[in-house]
C-alpha cells in the first residue's frame, strides 16, 4: 500500500461511515416492507414500494408543491439578488456596513428562522398582523391559499443574500474593457447590460442557480417551525411528506423510496444545469 493511499484512508473511512453506510442502507430499505412498529416482520418486496410511492397522489401533490416553492422562491432570490448586487456595487460609501449587513440573514438557522416568523406572522398574537389589522389591513399570512407563498418569501428573506453574494462577487470580476468599449460606442446602460453584463454573468448565474435550487430542494425547517403541512396539504413538501411516513407513521421502507426518487431528480436537475455550465464556458 503506497504512502498516498495510506493517507487517504482516514479520509475514505469516514465518507463511508457517515455516508456510504447510511446511503446503502436506506437503499436496502427502500426494498423491504420495514416498519419501526414492526421491524421484525419485514421482509423484501422489491421495487413495490417504488411502484406505490408511483401510484401515492399525496406524492405527487408534494411534490407539485415542492416544485412552486423551488421556481418561485429562487426567480424571487435570482431578481432581488441580482437588483441589490448592482446597487452595492455602485455604492461608495459605508459598503462594508451594507454588505455586512444584508448577508446576516443566512447565517441564521432555518429552524430558528421558521419560529421568528411564526410568531411574528401569527394571525393572533404576531406583530407583524397587530401592525396591519391597526392600519384597516388584514391578512391571514398562514391561512388558505397564503401560506405556500408566506413560506417563500421567509426562504427569500433569508437567501437572497446568497444569491446577492455570489452576484457581487461576479460582477466585481468582469473584465472592464468591454464596458469601457460599449461606453465609448455610446451605448446606453440598459443594451450594456443585457449584451454585455447578462452574457459574462451567465455561468455564475447557472451555478447561482443550480446551488439554490438543490437547496430548496430540501426545504423542511419553515415547514416544520410553521404550518406542519397545512392548511390541509398546501404546505406539505416532499421533504415534509418523506418525514411524516418515515417518522410518524414508522414507515421506513415506503419513506426511503420516496427519498431515493427525490435523490435521482435531484441528479437529473444537476446534470442539466451542469451541461448548460459547460454551454456557456464554450461561447
Amino acid at each position: 500500500m503506497t504512502f498516498r493511499i495510506r493517507m487517504i484512508l482516514p479520509l475514505i473511512a469516514t465518507f463511508v461511515a457517515a455516508v456510504g453506510y447510511p446511503l446503502f442502507y436506506s437503499f436496502y430499505l427502500s426494498l423491504t416492507s420495514y416498519k419501526i412498529t414492526q421491524r421484525w416482520d419485514s421482509h423484501f418486496v422489491g421495487l413495490n414500494q417504488y411502484r406505490d410511492v408511483f401510484a401515492n397522489p399525496d406524492y405527487w401533490s408534494a411534490m407539485k408543491v415542492t416544485g412552486l416553492f423551488v421556481v418561485i422562491g429562487v426567480f424571487l432570490e435570482l431578481s432581488l439578488g441580482f437588483a441589490i448586487a448592482l446597487s452595492l456595487q455602485r455604492q461608495k460609501r459605508f459598503r462594508n456596513f451594507t454588505r455586512s449587513f444584508l448577508l446576516s440573514p443566512m447565517f441564521i438557522t432555518p429552524i430558528a428562522v421558521g419560529l421568528m416568523f411564526r410568531f411574528l406572522l401569527n394571525q393572533q398574537l404576531g406583530a407583524i398582523p397587530t401592525i396591519l389589522d391597526k392600519v384597516g389591513f388584514s391578512y391571514d399570512f398562514f391561512g388558505s391559499s397564503n401560506a405556500l407563498f408566506t413560506i417563500i418569501m421567509i426562504d427569500t428573506w433569508q437567501w437572497t443574500p446568497f444569491m446577492v453574494l455570489l452576484i457581487l462577487a461576479g460582477l466585481e470580476s468582469l473584465s472592464k474593457q468591454p464596458f469601457e468599449a460599449a461606453r465609448v460606442d455610446g451605448a446606453k446602460p440598459f443594451y450594456t447590460f443585457r449584451r454585455i453584463t447578462i452574457p459574462m454573468l451567465a455561468p455564475i448565474l447557472t451555478v447561482a442557480i443550480l446551488i439554490r435550487s438543490l437547496d430548496a430542494l430540501k426545504v423542511f425547517e419553515y415547514v416544520y417551525a410553521t404550518t406542519r403541512g397545512g392548511p390541509g396539504i398546501e404546505t406539505q413538501t416532499i421533504q415534509y411528506f418523506t418525514y411524516q411516513t418515515g417518522i410518524q407513521y414508522y414507515r421506513l421502507g415506503n419513506a426511503s423510496a420516496m427519498a431515493y426518487l427525490l435523490l435521482i431528480i435531484v441528479m437529473i436537475i444537476a446534470v442539466v444545469l451542469f451541461k448548460q455550465i459547460e454551454k456557456t464556458r464554450r461561447l
